[in-house]
């Protein structure tokens, strides 16, 4: 071999110089790299095929590192080596420490009801008016690699590309949160987070230490009861609502304030899985929930949201028996009604998971004129924390240029370098005020008085803010109320629902003295809660809590259960429809086309995925019978020979399939031949068990009068 070690192989000058155009794409060649490989080359005519490094120099062999000899030892010198294995050991960022796991989509918003009379923010001035979003939605406790179906809150994070610049609403699923002081978050995540001394568990807040921090602290209960509920296992991101949690400022052209609570509403509707079935979900497809929301936008079924707002002033907000500056507390919607203001609708998939998804960096201290902050203590840490962690994830202050960050509209000012800067200021100042114009130089940006934000004045009329202390206010002290208020607003079952939920998470609280004190908590929320979930662990009642200040008893809100505003409708629904050898291909297809003309996706699923014969011809499967549960749909039916019936009896997925489906309480369609297969199952005759030609009319809803016979409820 000569000295300078440059020179292929004989293996690979085949693969450099004996071109033959590659088949199905012309100017590539496949040639050998090592022996008996072949590897794509190009011939070098378009420099936008060419494979290159970072610094633009083309690749001649990207299958081979540099050796000295064919079984020498690699050398050195190979910088194209050392540059793909650099960045490669190099391409993570520390994960976001809660919201890890995450799934984003673009989108755009627009206004349909102005509001100028209530704020100046640029978007909601005039209706049509629009502009760009990116929203990710989020698992809370739960890292990147977790699955996307845990009892969990659920972050809901939308940017605003506005001409104003950006406006970043940060929240969750949930209107509410655990804690009213910022100085608690850090104990709050650590508690639900893994425990520190043996790593697990992973994404759950069924162990000792996330209770024993709720049995210690009771301003956790009012969002306790809905992590309990069905709102923290949704059916999907499409179909669930988000709130911005707190109380923000709206303010007008004149410089009149008041509060504004903000609400994305799904046009879909809210809708939930059982436990049964998001513990089965995430085993059958741990990504079940970003699959789902990808595969709807790639399909053209666009989700939508409204944007709602609930509006009050500082007068209203005194007499209310809770203080809206406290995040532990919401205002019923029977009391402060939504006022649609606009709708978002999320039309394109990322690009690039890592560059969009990932590095999207949202803050709440992103607003624009029009909008403020209030005076919440939870709220206003945030307004620091967000900043302060893009530092440690993205490793720039210039994060903000990183484009899935950059604002769509022009930004100007002094802040230059930094790592990792990618733009190039130009002008001799970098400082201001300057006065270099005089000298016939560009100056720079200045402030403008006149657009630019100014805070508002007065954020709280009772306390003229001379006073800083380390209290909270009196109102604060009321962490039952609430708690009650959104318990005995749901249905039965739903509170059926919350009792079992919280009976399986304190079963795996091994300390029992966390286990007693939560219970004591409990009946400050509800007596009959209390009881049922105290027989549930087979614990006896301890005595209740001492309140800080006595629960009272508010209007029910029919607005907080899921199941008293579902939606009846096939839109965004997905049925699985069983099929195999000798099924009737016309019977199927009609069935089909209803699903479909109604909105919904039909999934075809069979024992094999290839081509079945079928009376009427051959058809191909969506999905294979083992691989596509029945937790995987929202309805499911069957068309199938009575023999076809009987040989799946003996199939344990096949029977699986339909007795999920019956625990769920979901609908089953099915025809004549199918019923051998249903006594299998143990699927009994109800409401939601109908024949075929019966499916369109009675839809995908849940028939939770059937629960009670498929599951022992606390």
């Amino acid at each position: 071999m000569p000295a300078n070690g440059d020179k292929t192989s004989p293996a690979n000058e085949n693969a450099l110089h004996d071109h033959q155009p590659g088949a199905g794409n012309p100017g590539f060649s496949t040639g050998t790299g090592n022996a008996g490989e072949t590897h794509q080359t190009v011939k070098g005519d378009d420099p936008s095929t060419v494979l290159t490094d970072n610094h633009g120099h083309a690749i001649a062999d990207n299958q081979n590192s540099l050796k000295a000899g064919a079984r020498g030892p690699t050398l050195l010198e190979d910088f194209i080596l050392r540059e793909k294995i650099f960045h490669f050991d190099h391409e993570r960022i520390p994960e976001r420490i809660v919201h890890a796991r995450g799934s984003g989509a673009h989108g755009v918003f627009e206004c349909t009801n102005p509001i100028p009379e209530l704020t100046k923010a640029a978007i909601l001035q005039k209706k049509g008016d629009t502009c760009p979003v990116f929203v990710r939605f989020s698992t809370v406790a739960g890292g990147a690699g977790s699955v996307d179906t845990p009892r969990d809150v659920r972050g809901f994070a939308v940017k605003l590309y506005t001409q104003a610049g950006n406006w970043d609403l940060v929240g969750n699923n949930i209107p509410v949160f655990f804690i009213q002081d910022a100085i608690k978050f850090p104990d709050l995540v650590h508690s639900v987070k893994m425990e520190a001394d043996r790593g697990y568990p992973q994404a759950g807040s069924a162990h000792d230490t996330f209770w024993d921090f709720v049995g210690l602290m009771p301003e956790t209960l009012h969002m306790v009861m809905w992590a309990m509920s069905d709102r923290a296992i949704p059916r999907s991101l499409r179909m669930m609502e988000g709130f911005g949690v707190h109380s923000f400022r709206f303010v007008n052209e004149k410089g009149e304030g008041r509060f504004v609570k903000f609400h994305w509403k799904p046009v879909l509707g809210i809708e939930s899985t059982t436990w049964d079935e998001a513990v089965k979900i995430a085993g059958a497809d741990p990504d079940f929930h970003r699959r789902d929301l990808f595969e709807a936008i790639a399909g053209g079924d666009y989700p939508q949201w409204d944007l709602g707002i609930q509006v009050f002033d500082e007068a209203w907000a005194a007499k209310q028996p809770y203080d809206v500056l406290d995040a532990t507390k919401l205002i019923p919607e029977e009391v402060v009604p939504v006022q649609i203001v606009g709708r978002m609708t999320l039309n394109r998939n990322v690009d690039n998971f890592f560059a969009e998804t990932e590095q999207v960096a949202f803050l709440p201290s992103n607003i624009i004129p029009g909008i403020d902050f209030s005076n919440d203590p939870l709220l206003q840490g945030r307004l620091f924390s967000y900043l302060d962690t893009q530092k440690s994830r993205l490793g720039t202050t210039n994060f903000h240029q990183i484009p899935i960050n950059a604002p769509k509209c022009p930004f100007h000012n002094m802040q230059r370098d930094g790592m990792m800067q990618t733009l190039v200021p130009t002008g001799r100042a970098n400082y201001e005020p300057n006065s270099l114009n005089e000298a016939g130089e560009d100056a720079g940006p200045r402030a403008s008085p006149a657009t630019g934000f100014t805070s508002f004045a007065v954020n709280d009329e009772r306390n003229d803010g001379s006073e800083k202390l380390r209290i909270r206010p009196d109102l604060f002290a009321d962490h039952y109320s609430q708690a009650r208020l959104f318990f005995r607003s749901q249905t039965d079952n739903e509170q059926a629902h919350i009792a079992s939920a919280i009976v399986f998470e304190l079963s795996k609280v091994s300390l029992e003295h966390v286990r007693a004190r939560v219970l004591s908590r409990l009946r400050n929320v509800d007596e009959t809660l209390a009881k049922r979930v105290a027989e549930g662990l087979a614990m006896d009642l301890p005595d209740a809590a001492k309140a800080a200040k006595t629960p009272i008893d508010m209007a029910v809100s029919d607005a907080l259960s899921i199941q008293k505003q579902a939606k009846d409708i096939l839109t965004g629904r997905k049925v699985g429809i069983l099929f195999a050898d000798g099924s009737d291909k016309a019977a199927i297809d009609t069935l089909k086309g209803q699903i479909e003309k109604a909105g919904g996706t039909a999934f075809l699923v069979a024992p094999k995925v290839g081509g079945i014969k079928v009376k009427g011809g051959t058809l191909k499967a969506d999905g294979q019978l083992a691989g596509s549960p029945s937790v995987m749909f929202d309805a499911i039916a069957s068309i199938l020979m009575p023999d076809a019936a009987e040989k799946l009896t003996k199939d344990g997925a096949a029977v699986q399939w339909f007795m999920d489906a019956f625990a769920h309480c979901k609908t089953i369609a099915h025809c004549k031949g199918t019923q051998i297969l249903l006594d299998k199952a143990n699927v009994e005759p109800d409401e939601g068990v109908v024949p075929i030609e019966s499916f369109i009319k009675v839809g995908t809803k849940r028939h939770w009068a059937r629960e009670p016979k498929v599951r022992d409820l606390a």
